[in-house]
């Protein structure tokens, strides 16, 4: 099972290495989308201290959905999807290992870009470093929930649609949280009650989401 994720890990970051406009277009989203807030709030201080957790988690799961799609259509459209569906080991591995890839592409850069757009708004280095625990926390959940909505919407005519509400409703706890831990912070509170929460849904995502995603995925090719 080992050696199999890691193939599968290593091919799908092979391919996006090949098609680095498709990984850099939601990272470039994000970038804009939380850069265009203080443009159309106003410079206020304060304002854009209270705004940001909100702003920039919201972003964030929007530039997560907009890549959470192709997770599974190229597999599905080349063919290799059912050679996957014929390995013999469970498909859990499988969804593990293109969940991990997804977030090395796209949610990892969304965390190396955080600091600088907690800058942005003002933030104390404190919320700064916040926010990012947050994200570390977070986005995996994301990639996981979006790899369960893909695999359950595979091959749909409107599966874009489809997959946004199936996620946003199971992602809220992550953003609640997340910007929460930046709120406390800039309040001067402990945010550990947050980071707890967060890294339980993290393990309860990383335990239940690719066993759901390998059932989905059976489903899907029936």
């Amino acid at each position: 099972m080992r050696r199999l994720f890691l193939a599968l890990l290593l091919r799908d970051l092979r391919l996006a290495a090949r098609r680095r406009l498709d990984a850099a277009l939601p990272l470039v989203f994000f970038v804009v989308a939380v850069s265009l807030f203080p443009l159309g709030v106003g410079p206020e201080p304060n304002t854009l201290r209270l705004i940001a957790p909100g702003v920039v988690w919201v972003c964030a799961l929007l530039a997560t959905m907009l890549s959470v799609g192709g997770i599974y259509a190229g597999d599905h459209a080349d063919g290799s999807l059912d050679q996957m569906l014929l390995v013999p080991q469970p498909l859990a591995v499988v969804a593990a290992a293109k969940a991990f890839a997804h977030w090395c592409v796209h949610g990892l850069p969304l965390i190396l870009v955080a600091p600088v757009l907690g800058l942005v708004f003002d933030l104390s280095g404190e919320a700064v470093g916040a926010l990012v625990l947050g994200l570390l926390l977070g986005t995996p959940v994301l990639s996981l929930l979006g790899g369960l909505a893909a695999a359950l919407t595979l091959g749909l005519r409107s599966g874009g649609m489809l997959l946004l509400l199936i996620v946003l409703p199971l992602a809220m706890p992550a953003l609640i949280f997340g910007a929460g831990a930046v709120g406390a912070v800039e309040s001067g509170l402990s945010a550990a009650g947050h980071y707890s929460l967060l890294g339980a849904l993290l393990l309860a995502t990383a335990l239940g989401a690719p066993w759901a995603t390998g059932a989905a995925l059976r489903i899907s090719a029936e």
